[in-house]
């Protein structure tokens, strides 16, 4: 059996993906799966052993230029990639109207979220099989039990993401135990007070802990490093690919993160992980896993630093 999983973006809805690659080779395990995703996030499923082939594919660079002769030369090249085998099933856990349509470039029976389960219910109608499932349920299991449907099992096994931290290290690791400090995310209204990170590393620092703080964008590096500069001894770290930042949490005592996807990363890795919230109801999209976690605070809500510090403690014992 072939099959093809599209799931895009963003990053932590591609990691809440990926225990359905595990519930389809414990039901199936000589299935071949192969999954579409967005260039820039292409790394996380590439982490499975379980998946087979990753297809990028680049919707949010595309959209930027499409005038360009490039763009359309790649999107030639994607639509012969996403064509070249044929699928038993395609199976669609993104239930958006860009990403039916790009499953309905591959071949095969396409499999989704029927009408009433999805934000965009156009979507639906670009499936041969549609299959309803809770919209309060978590990503997590909205993502299995979709998958379960349309493969005829029960996603009833205990929660696996299936993927390790690369066996990699860098020369600018701290040598002591170290905390991984995760400050960026989408939106200012899920960010957590600077001075709140400067109290809980100054907590952390004081219990023999250093501080790593990653930054992508300029903004969030300039934040990393204002940081990392009144915490004595606390590392601003370079920038990092997905896989580089993988092994760095394997080797992390835990992490601290906000409403961001590499929160989610930390739990899937089975890192100890403290996930803050501050705009958005963690019930729905709260980090979830089979380790030690936890999500502290929700919409209009501000968890102080000591219930992060005093959450971590079964983590730093």
């Amino acid at each position: 059996m072939r099959i093809l999983i599209v799931k895009t973006s963003s990053l932590g809805d591609v990691i809440h993906n990926l225990p359905v690659v595990g519930d389809i080779h414990r039901h199936f395990p000589d299935a071949i799966i192969d999954w579409c995703v967005e260039e820039s996030f292409a790394a996380i499923p590439r982490l499975h052993p379980g998946v087979n082939e990753v297809i990028p594919v680049a919707l949010r660079r595309w959209k930027k230029h499409l005038l360009s002769l490039k763009t359309w030369r790649e999107m030639r090249r994607f639509k012969q990639q996403i064509s070249r085998h044929s699928y038993d099933i395609v199976l669609d856990t993104q239930g958006l109207l860009k990403s039916a349509l790009l499953a309905g470039r591959a071949r095969g029976v396409k499999c989704g979220y029927a009408a009433d389960s999805v934000r965009e219910p156009l979507a639906a109608r670009y499936y041969d099989r549609i299959y309803s499932v809770s919209k309060v349920a978590h990503a997590v299991n909205r993502n299995r039990l979709l998958a379960a449907a349309a493969f005829g099992y029960e996603a009833d096994n205990p929660l696996d993401f299936g993927i390790k931290s690369p066996l990699t290290a860098a020369d600018w690791w701290p040598a002591s135990p170290f905390v991984v400090f995760l400050t960026a995310t989408s939106r200012d209204d899920k960010l957590w007070p600077e001075a709140n990170w400067l109290a809980l590393g100054q907590q952390l620092q004081a219990r023999g802990l250093n501080l790593v703080l990653p930054g992508g964008s300029p903004p969030e590096r300039e934040r990393a490093s204002r940081l990392a500069a009144a915490l004595p001894g606390a590392i601003a770290a370079p920038a990092m690919n997905l896989d580089e930042l993988a092994a760095l949490f394997g080797q992390a005592k835990a992490a601290v993160g906000v409403d961001t996807g590499l929160s989610h990363l930390a739990v899937a890795l089975q890192v100890p992980t403290i996930a803050i919230y501050t705009a958005t109801d963690p019930g729905l999209t709260g980090v979830l896993g089979s380790g030690f976690y936890k999500n502290l605070g929700g919409k209009a809500q501000m968890p102080s630093p000591q219930s992060v510090f005093d959450a971590l403690q079964p983590a730093l014992a």
